[in-house]
């Protein structure tokens, strides 16, 4: 268990090697959980400096988890609804998050070959300034992202297949900004929102369902509301648009 500092908000990394990490809301502290390892040097490490804490598999450097032979690291944390400036920094892992209904102040995710999804069922609590996603080639499922309440997000990746859905309920408006190599990329966006598609592509298969309005490099969905504005680069990319 970790207590938040005394500020208003708390910054948050966890810093994590190989393995699986489970992330879910509902501590009463700001962390709360276990870490499961078989070899001492994955102990999970907590610095805390001000307002920042640092939770760290080990104290030694990332590179030389993949060494380990039969390795056992599991994170299963929870975290409390206090705000939270939140990293999340990892290498080839499984991750399952749901963060509905914490106060995410700007979320951070950068990790290499990886298995992520990470849902918002219910709403963030508080107006999220930033969520930047950057990744190397994994497999990716962010759910529920209108429910993080961000005004701008980015997302970076290299080869893989990455879902962005963009269900739950859209406060305001937000602005997408996607960059990805050779990849599948899906983008689901729910009838009745506005949203602008740009898409700056190499040889790109793009594929458009039903209710998308196209001219030139740009797709418009009619709705009312909040707006999203998606401006999409790819390599040789597949982009779907889908509700």
């Amino acid at each position: 268990e970790v207590t938040a500092p005394s500020s208003s908000t708390t910054r948050l990394t966890l810093a994590f090697g190989a393995g699986e990490i489970r992330l879910a809301p509902g501590a009463q502290s700001l962390v709360e959980g276990t870490a499961t390892y078989n070899y001492s040097e994955l102990k999970p490490v907590i610095q805390t400096d001000g307002n920042s804490v640092r939770i760290q598999t080990g104290e030694g450097t990332l590179k030389t988890f993949p060494s380990f032979s039969n390795l056992t690291n599991r994170w299963d944390l929870q975290l409390g609804d206090s705000p939270i400036d939140l990293t999340i920094e990892a290498g080839a892992y499984d991750s399952t998050c749901e963060l509905g209904g914490l106060s995410l102040t700007n979320l951070t995710v950068k990790d290499g070959a990886a298995t992520v999804a990470i849902s918002f069922s219910t709403p963030n609590k508080t107006s999220m300034s930033l969520l930047r996603y950057e990744t190397g080639a994994s497999t990716v499922k962010l759910t529920g992202l209108a429910n993080a309440n961000f005004n701008a997000m980015t997302f970076k990746s290299g080869a893989g297949d990455y879902t962005l859905d963009f269900s739950g309920q859209l406060q305001r408006d937000a602005t997408i900004s996607l960059e990805s190599g050779l990849s599948n990329l899906i983008l689901v966006i729910p009838e009745g929102v506005h949203a602008i598609v740009t898409v700056e592509s190499g040889a790109s298969n793009m594929n458009a369902g039903a209710g998308w309005s196209q001219s030139g490099n740009v797709y418009i969905q009619e709705g009312s509301g909040p707006t999203l504005t998606i401006l999409v680069k790819t390599g040789a990319a597949n982009l779907t648009l889908m509700h």
